[in-house]
């Protein structure tokens, strides 16, 4: 009688198309959730510039007030200068 129990042993090639099965499943998510900052956000640094420029507003609800109107007002520049 045999005591020790055998797993089933894998392939190579099943671990190396697992791998390369990952990468590309990672990178497709990577690249989607880039292509969707970049297609539908503003620029990072608009929205630091706004937050910044609207940094001495007491109310919260002032501050984003005066964020919006700035990144509109920002948009709306880049988009008459084409």
């Amino acid at each position: 009688m045999n005591a020790s129990p055998k797993l089933p042993r894998r392939r190579p090639v099943t671990s190396a198309i697992a791998a390369v099965l990952s990468v590309v499943i990672a990178l497709a998510l990577l690249g989607g959730i880039t292509e969707l900052f970049q297609r539908d956000g503003a620029p990072f640094e608009q929205i630091v510039a706004a937050e910044q420029a609207c940094a001495n507003y007491a109310y919260v609800s002032e501050r984003e007030a005066c964020v919006r109107v700035h990144l509109a007002t920002a948009r709306f520049t880049v988009l008459a200068n084409k």
